[in-house]
């Protein structure tokens, strides 16, 4: 997710593309990753305690003519292909719909498809809604459908999804409302991404008729409860509620995200009133926000951990007793309270819990007992410097203004090492050159470890344990083990869930032994509503979910 991705990771600030077809791809699906990764930007104090996590906020009580949104940074685009960012995703979610649809309670249930069936491992058939509208009036068909995952696959495209089709052989109408998948080999995951942006499904003679400027000018084509209205650049984008929509009307007739690139502006635009709510909120502003008495600060699950991403295995930090001293070596409870503003949970692990909600008691334990441990241990971890003969060894962390929860973070792990006999420098880096770290091996030269905030896109560990299978986008340090990348395989072909986590399980094990990643805590999602709305989401299904129709009247 840049920091937020840019997915500071996945969609990290996850980026849009597919590089002339090949880089552009890569680039692209890179900053989908940064994206994720990246996270809330900017942050600094505000403690808080006793955050406790909800699904929702209270329901609306009546429609409402509009509400005011604060966004962090325009989208340079709403081409749900290259949907990889948060601002992005807050927005089309609304206007532009998927096969499936992801819940607030971070389930999955039908969306434009009706009925999703799997007659055997390698086919997924999709029986459409009937009498779903385009914005334009036209009528949803399977044509549409073929159209919208084919924009998807190709690599002229550039799209940021383009690694969900991997084991896609074909996209077929199989009936005027029914569309069949062949897939190379069974995929557990490839469903699952068909209710994120990988499975929006746009009109195929509006996106056609749009050509180059599809997604920055003109409407989107799509179904959502919302429409693409007014689109001042630099400033704010309007959705008008879609009256003709198969679902739920929207409470509100309009919903209006105004760009807020400066933390300070944004929250003080929501302590005046001028804009009525927000998601990835500034970690500084969490305690102000909170005791305001303007409105409620809320707290939702956000399938994200902060870590310190390892980029290289060549230099000391290719013995894994020097990143277990790290790990031994840093202060997370201190890192959640001054880089999370206190919202956050110190981890031992990659994987959030919530991310294996679907697993029986017998698998989490084989998930998560026996796990490196989360404390500070500065003894045992000057032993296992020692032991490695990397006392006195240099390495770099690379830091950015981007936000604290990136530079608090490095200082801490500079700090760690400083403690344990490691010469760890900070190197400062401009936000988008932060950015690169996740786009361009040539960014990470010299880069030994970053900060990495990821958050999965589906409600499923493989979908951040894959990342460290041999030649995975996202491994960086260029880890190889022929056994996890069995593993790998061997859970992207299991559909029945509980086997599936029986064998991500195992991954987990691994990648925390060997400290692929070094885990350093959960960071919930945060949510602030002033007192005039209620009935948003809190949790990071705003991503994918029509929140924006559940916004209305809190009286």
């Amino acid at each position: 997710m840049t920091t937020s991705p840019p997915r500071t990771s996945r969609r990290p600030h996850r980026a849009p593309g597919r590089r002339t077809a090949a880089l552009t791809t890569a680039v692209l699906t890179s900053f989908a990753l940064l994206a994720a990764c990246a996270g809330p930007p900017k942050g600094n104090g505000g403690d808080l305690t006793d955050v406790r996590l909800s699904t929702s906020t209270p329901p609306a009580r009546g429609e409402i003519d509009s509400f005011n949104w604060a966004v962090y940074a325009e989208p340079p685009t709403l081409d749900y292909t290259v949907a990889f960012d948060y601002p992005q995703n807050t927005i089309l979610s609304n206007v532009c719909e998927s096969l499936m649809r992801w819940t607030p309670a971070l389930t999955t249930e039908p969306g434009l498809a009706q009925k999703a069936s799997n007659p055997d491992p390698t086919t997924w058939v999709y029986d459409l809604r009937p009498g779903v509208r385009f914005h334009d009036g036209r009528e949803m068909t399977a044509d549409d459908v073929v159209f919208s995952l084919g924009r998807q696959m190709d690599p002229d495209n550039a799209a940021a999804w383009a690694q969900v089709f991997q084991n896609v052989t074909s996209v077929t109408k199989s009936g005027p409302l029914q569309v069949t998948v062949k897939l190379k080999k069974p995929d557990s995951q490839f469903p699952q991404y068909m209710a994120t942006a990988a499975g929006v499904v746009a009109s195929k003679s509006g996106v056609e008729a749009a050509g180059k400027d599809y997604g920055t000018t003109g409407g989107l084509a799509c179904t959502g409860p919302f429409e693409l209205g007014t689109w001042n650049k630099g400033q704010s984008i309007e959705l008008n509620r879609f009256d003709g929509y198969w679902g739920t009307r929207a409470k509100s007739k309009k919903a209006v995200f105004r760009v807020l690139t400066d933390p300070s502006a944004r929250t003080n635009a929501m302590l005046s009133g001028e804009v009525d709510g927000g998601y990835l909120i500034p970690t500084e502003s969490y305690a102000r926000l909170r005791d305001s008495g303007t409105g409620t600060l809320y707290f939702g699950e956000g399938l994200s951990t902060v870590n310190v991403n390892i980029t290289t295995m060549q230099g000391p930090l290719g013995d894994v007793r020097v990143r277990r001293a790290l790990s031994l070596a840093l202060d997370r409870t201190g890192f959640v309270k001054a880089g999370l503003g206190g919202a956050g949970t110190v981890t031992n692990s990659l994987t959030t819990r919530a991310a294996w909600a679907a697993a029986p008691e017998r698998t989490l334990k084989t998930a998560f007992d026996g796990l490196p441990p989360s404390g500070q241990d500065i003894e045992r971890a000057k032993a296992l410097i020692k032991e490695a003969g990397a006392g006195g060894k240099t390495l770099t962390m690379a830091t950015s203004s981007i936000g604290q929860d990136v530079s608090l973070l490095a200082t801490a792990v500079q700090a760690a090492g400083t403690r344990i006999g490691l010469d760890i420098r900070l190197k400062t880096i401009a936000p988008n050159a932060f950015t690169a770290l996740f786009t361009d091996p040539g960014a990470r030269e010299g880069i030994d470890m970053f900060p990495l905030t990821y958050y999965d896109s589906i409600t499923d560990p493989l979908d951040l344990l894959q990342n460290f299978k041999t030649g995975a986008y996202m491994n960086f340090a260029g880890y190889s083990d022929p056994q996890y990348d069995r593993l790998v395989d061997q859970a992207t072909a299991v559909y029945p869930v509980e086997q599936r986590m029986d064998i991500e399980a195992k991954l987990q094990r691994h990648a925390a032994e060997q400290l692929l990643w070094i885990p350093v805590a959960e960071w919930p999602t945060a949510l602030f509503l002033g007192k005039r709305i209620t009935g948003a989401p809190t949790t990071i299904s705003y991503m994918y979910y029509p929140w924006a129709a559940d916004v209305g009247a809190a009286q």
